[in-house]
């Protein structure tokens, strides 16, 4: 939400609400009824309601006429956050609890499920730590893993609770609050931690700003025989221990997150990125240097972000026999169509500086109103650029911007396949 600045002799800016602000938060009282037999009704009753934005205080309303006012705002917010949580956890959602910021920080279901299966190696039970809602304790149970969790927030373990019985796990898994960092994993084979990657609505970049502080919890998880941690995709380099096996994961072409595998768990390589839903993996190859550079060829090949935050942008350029145009920039061009699950392929059409009068000008004269924009190394608004564009026409273009050296250019492609 943008903050108003107050100058003397003016005004302060009004910030205009939405219904759904008075449904955005979780009170724990309120939460706690939801689980009795008359929130679990007004929950079923809400499901079949309507809760979209322009009808929400309507739905309230009329709901408060039968419902303390605070158990149907409870309900209502339990609604939205499921309705959300949809994408992360599928059908399970609907019958799953979530905090905002739970549902935030929560591992989604496949990604969960694919670390399960190392895991499933022998590393049970599974002592795991700042648990929140309880997404990879619920995978783990659900592949026959037992484990406690452990959060420091108490809402946040009513809820994990609530879906370990919602999802008739509860005698495989349990909960308990406490503190991440004084806990013992003695008696535990493996250790999962999952750190506060926010604070104020924002993102922590720096692994020392973690809650708890990710050196903190590698030492604690270090004292275990193998352990897990998820850090943000983005983590710097240099806080990766020694020895630890650094996987980064995407779904559906998304980088999602990161885990340092540590102990028994770690593989050989230090290095590996994942690809979901097809669980397609790739490591370094032993003795493979830094691709090679050269001009544009008949084939752009962009890989997938996870390929390119494991620093594996040359075991795919080796894959498709094809070089980089400028060593700084993961897109990858040769002369060989070749099926890669770690790229994008693209036939380039025609390579030209950019320049926004002729681009337009180029895209008007073949007719192109499906206009699909990329970039890396280009500081270029793509909204505005598609704006300032404006396609009209027939025919479906992907325009790619990138820079060689200092020169940025636009690159005129379509999408191509392996038949």
């Amino acid at each position: 939400m943008p903050c108003s600045v107050t100058r003397q002799h003016e005004r302060p800016l009004a910030v205009k609400r939405s219904p759904a602000d008075n449904f955005s938060g979780v009170d724990a009282e309120a939460f706690l009824t939801l689980l009795t037999p008359p929130g679990r009704r007004l929950l079923a009753a809400i499901g079949e309601s309507d809760v979209s934005e322009p009808a929400l205080l309507a739905t309230a309303t009329r709901l408060r006429a039968d419902h303390p006012a605070e158990l149907v705002s409870a309900a209502l917010t339990q609604v939205r956050l499921r309705v959300r949580a949809v994408p992360k956890f599928g059908e399970d959602a609907w019958r799953m609890y979530f905090t905002p910021a739970g549902l935030e920080q929560a591992t989604r279901a496949s990604v969960a499920a694919h670390r399960t299966l190392r895991f499933l190696r022998g590393a049970r039970p599974v002592l795991d730590l700042c648990c929140g809602i309880g997404g990879d304790l619920i995978a783990r149970a659900r592949a026959g893993i037992p484990g406690v969790g452990v959060d420091l927030d108490p809402l946040t373990v009513a809820v994990a609770r609530a879906n370990l019985d919602a999802l008739g796990l509860g005698t495989l898994a349990s909960v308990r609050h406490g503190d991440a960092l004084l806990q013992d994993p003695d008696g535990h084979a493996a250790v999962f931690a999952d750190p506060g990657r926010r604070s104020g609505g924002r993102r922590l970049f720096d692994p020392r700003a973690y809650q708890p502080p990710l050196d903190q919890l590698l030492e604690l998880a270090g004292r275990a025989p193998a352990a897990c941690v998820k850090v943000a995709p983005g983590i710097p380099y240099e806080a990766i221990p020694d020895g630890a096996e650094t996987e980064w994961i995407s779904d559906g072409g998304e980088v999602k997150e990161a885990a340092l595998w540590l102990g028994t768990l770690a593989g050989a390589a230090a290095r590996r990125a994942t690809l979901l839903p097809s669980g397609a993996t790739l490591t370094p190859s032993p003795g493979l240097g830094e691709p090679e550079t050269g001009p544009w060829r008949r084939y752009l090949y962009e890989p997938d972000g996870a390929v390119i935050r494991a620093h594996l942008v040359a075991e795919v350029a080796a894959q498709v026999n094809g070089v980089l145009a400028d060593p700084q920039i993961a897109y990858i061009t040769s002369d060989t169509l070749r099926e890669t699950p770690f790229a994008r392929a693209y036939e380039i059409e025609e390579v030209m500086p950019f320049a926004l009068k002729r681009l337009r000008a180029e895209l008007r004269r073949r007719s192109v109103g499906s206009l699909t924009l990329k970039k890396r190394g280009s500081a270029v608004d793509l909204d505005r650029l598609h704006r300032d564009l404006k396609p009209s026409g027939p025919e479906a273009l992907t325009v790619v911007l990138t820079r060689v050296g200092s020169t940025p250019l636009a690159l005129l492609c379509r999408p191509r396949r392996v038949c």
